[in-house]
């Protein structure tokens, strides 16, 4: 199964380094927090990777094609006439990166719909490439396969401004919507999977994937909630990084699985 990864965005809200790369390559702990989410899928097993890029997309791809040399002990021989390059020892993921350049402009789902190529008609996981978690995606997947809807998005109760599920006692979402202050209810914290019809309920560039498709896919009883009461903290402005940043360095990162064993799968 494919990991579809949203990086297009401009980053508006953590202007001090998003205007010089893409928000999602701003590095928590030395490395972009989209290799962070992106060796959490790898932790379970998913390895193939769709990276919907848009803004200052260029970034993106030289630091995956440098990424052979960033994990590589290289000796360089310019000795006499020589120019010569020996790699003696790589430490490389074991992935496959495909780098989509999705427009400068287009909205989330519009970003979705033009990687669809790319995905083929097979299940397919989604998130966005600003936000660490430690949920079990192995679980996460079974769930999915379990109640047979197009849509599962993963659900938390934190203190965030973003769109606000209603969730039904079988877990099937009821309505979706923006988020009022004193709301406690879950939110939407991304860590998506879909069936490949998905993309009927996407058009084009201008398509907001939290607007129409999810309504839609609520209001077709399509969508479910896994609920998530672990770890969950997205990177919108310093303060956030800052604190993912000390988490790292205190060695109680909750999303850094990736130095354990790895689960079983049924």
């Amino acid at each position: 199964m494919k990991v579809v990864l949203l990086a297009g965005g401009f980053g508006s809200r953590i202007s001090e380094e998003s205007q010089f790369k893409p928000k999602p390559m701003i590095e928590i702990g030395g490395m972009p927090i989209l290799w962070h989410i992106m060796k959490e899928y790898a932790y379970y097993g998913y390895n193939e990777f769709i990276i919907c890029a848009g803004y200052k997309q260029e970034y993106i791809k030289q630091w995956f094609a440098n990424y052979f040399l960033y994990n590589s002990d290289i000796s360089f021989d310019f000795r006499g006439d020589k120019n010569e390059m020996t790699v003696h020892h790589s430490h490389l993921d074991h992935w496959k990166v495909t780098v989509v350049d999705t427009g400068y402009n287009t909205m989330t789902g519009g970003r979705i719909k033009r990687i669809q190529e790319y995905v083929g008609n097979e299940p397919f996981m989604m998130t966005y490439g600003d936000g660490v978690c430690d949920v079990e995606i192995d679980k996460l997947v079974a769930f999915h396969k379990s109640h047979g809807k197009i849509a599962t998005l993963t659900a938390v109760k934190m203190a965030q401004d973003k769109g606000v599920l209603e969730i039904s006692k079988n877990r099937s979402v009821k309505a979706f919507r923006e988020k009022n202050a004193n709301d406690g209810v879950p939110i939407n914290a991304g860590y998506m999977v879909f069936q490949p019809e998905i993309f009927n309920y996407l058009t084009d560039d201008t398509c907001i994937f939290e607007h129409d498709p999810l309504h839609n896919l609520v209001e077709d009883g399509q969508l479910m909630s896994y609920v998530h009461e672990g770890f969950w903290q997205c990177m919108d402005n310093v303060r956030e990084k800052e604190m993912l940043e000390n988490l790292l360095k205190q060695g109680k990162a909750p999303w850094k699985r990736w130095d354990r064993e790895v689960p079983k799968h049924k």
